[in-house]
């Protein structure tokens, strides 16, 4: 095979991309190399490109939304073998020794390993990996339909899921974007009777067209008050970012019902205390979570046909789809594919 690879990297904060060619990396103790087929452009992105993320070493290949192919193993790897198919998520690996580690609980892990954030991620040809980090891949699944579902996916399947939501209540979901357009679908195939929230009667027809029940025009209407007419809200997951958005909906909690931050609001919210008190209700955020989880992800959107909605460029012009990314014109996420994106 050849001995050098394409990769996408950031050589200093703020500056673009830059394509150049690497050594193919080879696989030590517990790890595997990966051929890359498609690698997801998420937010978190920016925390590389901008520097935003304490301590990053650059040169950096960014990437945390990955699927691909093993083609070459290391020592210690149990059944992993060359030629799974394998995704891989925020979640890269975790400290084994903090706390939370010894406790089982890997995602909030205290000195976690990231892909394209603590080593080089998915913006490349070639990658290594630990072996906890990888998530099988269903064979009905091709890499672009995978690599957003590695972080957006993730995310709000697993945040749902864990919601306290069961089959029958009411779930509402905030913004209809990125993260919006799939927990809309999950939440809807999970049995929840679904109601997207967002801004103007525009995305009222792509509500409907990802199975919603009920669309509230947050613009033109009263969001508490039109939750309160369908019983209160379960669950209402915050995909979105405005902070008056996310304070207009917390009076339309039902009795236990508990609002999930995803998205990070570009100021502190406002929590009416009285009412959280009166009504059981709750106030938490939601990490994306493991690679079981992810694997979770996967097998649940391969049987009941959940998909993301992408915009595909090549490897190449990753300068161009992480600024369309960044816009917030994107609909819904944007993937870059590799020469390899062909091989299933």
């Amino acid at each position: 095979m050849a001995k050098k690879m394409r990769a996408v990297q950031v050589s200093n904060p703020k500056k673009a991309f830059e394509i150049v060619e690497k050594d193919i990396p080879s696989p030590k103790k517990g790890t595997a190399r990966v051929k890359i087929q498609a690698c997801g452009i998420c937010h978190s992105d920016s925390f590389v490109k901008e520097g935003l993320f304490p301590n990053i070493q650059y040169p950096r290949v960014p990437g945390h939304e990955i699927a691909g192919v093993i083609d070459a193993v290391g020592e210690e790897v149990g059944n992993w073998k060359v030629g799974d198919r394998i995704g891989i998520g925020w979640y890269g690996g975790h400290c084994k020794i903090c706390e939370s580690c010894r406790r089982g609980d890997f995602i909030t892990c205290s000195n976690p390993q990231v892909p394209g954030i603590t080593y080089d991620g998915g913006y490349q040809e070639y990658m290594i990996a630990p072996i906890e980090a990888l998530a099988l891949v269903p064979e009905n699944l091709s890499p672009a339909e995978v690599a957003p579902l590695m972080c957006a996916g993730i995310t709000t399947f697993n945040a749902l899921r864990h919601s306290g939501a069961i089959a029958g209540d009411t779930v509402a979901i905030l913004g209809i974007g990125g993260l919006g357009h799939l927990a809309i679908q999950y939440a809807v195939k999970m049995g929840f009777r679904t109601v997207a929230i967002a801004r103007g009667q525009e995305k009222a027809t792509l509500s409907k067209k990802l199975g919603a029940h009920h669309y509230i025009d947050s613009k033109n209407q009263n969001v508490s008050e039109e939750l309160k007419k369908l019983g209160g809200a379960k669950a209402i997951l915050a995909t979105a970012t405005n902070t008056k958005a996310i304070n207009d909906m917390l009076d339309g909690l039902s009795v236990n019902g508990k609002l999930v931050l995803l998205g990070v609001p570009e100021a502190p919210i406002s929590v009416p205390v009285l009412p959280m008190i009166a009504g059981r209700r709750s106030v938490e955020g939601w990490p994306c979570g493991t690679s079981s989880d992810s694997q979770d992800t996967l097998s649940f959107s391969a049987m009941t046909g959940v998909r993301s909605t992408n915009q595909i460029f090549p490897l190449e012009k990753a300068e161009e789809a992480y600024q369309l990314m960044m816009s917030g014109k994107a609909r819904f996420r944007v993937v870059l594919q590799t020469r390899f994106s062909e091989e299933i």
